[in-house]
C-alpha cells in the first residue's frame, strides 16, 4: 500500500521541491471548502500535491502538467501506487506548448518560479466563471521579503524579481483580486472581479 510519508521522505532525498505542509493543508482545506472538482495542475514533479488533492474526493478530477522527464516517471509510477490513473491526467510537456479546451474550478501554479506570469495569461481562459487560480512559493524561501543585497546569488535575486513583478501584476489586475496569505512558503489566491 502507497503511503505519503514516502513520497515525502522521496521528496526530501532527492531534493525535489514540494509544497510544505502547511501550504498543503491549505490548499486541500479550500479544495473542500469550495468543492472544487475539475482542477489543472501546472508542474507535477513527483505527483505529490496531485495526489494529496485526488484524495479529497472521488469527484475530484486532476489534469497536471510536468516538462522534466525523470519527475514525471516518478509521478506516473506514484500516481498508479495510489490508485489515482483514473482521476489524474498526466501530460508530460512544457506548459506554456500544452493547449487545454476544457474549464478548471482551480488553475494551481507550482512550477518553474520566474514563469509564474506566463502560466497565469497562458491558462486564465481556461478558469471556470468562479474559479481560482491558486500560485505556491511567493516568498520564495523567504527571499522575496529580503534586502536584494542579502540575497546571495544572482540566479536567485533573477526569481525575486520575477515573483515580485507577478505580485504587482496580481495585485493591480484590473479582472481579478489576489489575497496572499502567510501559510507554508506564501500561497497566492486569485480570483474574478464582481
Amino acid at each position: 500500500m502507497a503511503n505519503i510519508k514516502e513520497l515525502k521522505e522521496y521528496a526530501s532525498i532527492n531534493n525535489i521541491p514540494i509544497m510544505q505542509d502547511e501550504g498543503i493543508d491549505f490548499l486541500t482545506t479550500f479544495i473542500i471548502k469550495k468543492q472544487i472538482k475539475k482542477i489543472l495542475e501546472i508542474g507535477t514533479a513527483i505527483g505529490y500535491s496531485a495526489i494529496m488533492m485526488a484524495r479529497l474526493s472521488e469527484d475530484i478530477h486532476i489534469t497536471t502538467i510536468e516538462r522534466d522527464e525523470e519527475r514525471y516517471m516518478e509521478a506516473l509510477k506514484n500516481i498508479k501506487k495510489f490508485d489515482l490513473e483514473d482521476r489524474i491526467t498526466l501530460i508530460f510537456n512544457d506548459a506554456l506548448n500544452v493547449k487545454l479546451d476544457e474549464e478548471y474550478d482551480l488553475i494551481f501554479i507550482d512550477a518553474a518560479k520566474g514563469k509564474n506570469k506566463d502560466f497565469f495569461t497562458h491558462f486564465e481562459n481556461n478558469l471556470s466563471m468562479n474559479g481560482y487560480i491558486i500560485t505556491d512559493n511567493m516568498y520564495f524561501h523567504g527571499y522575496v521579503n529580503q534586502d536584494e543585497e542579502e540575497i546571495p546569488s544572482k540566479n536567485i535575486l533573477g526569481i525575486v524579481r520575477k515573483i515580485k513583478d507577478y505580485t504587482y501584476f496580481l495585485e493591480n489586475h484590473m479582472l481579478y483580486k489576489t489575497t496572499i496569505y502567510n501559510v507554508g512558503d506564501g500561497v497566492a489566491v486569485t480570483e474574478r472581479r464582481g
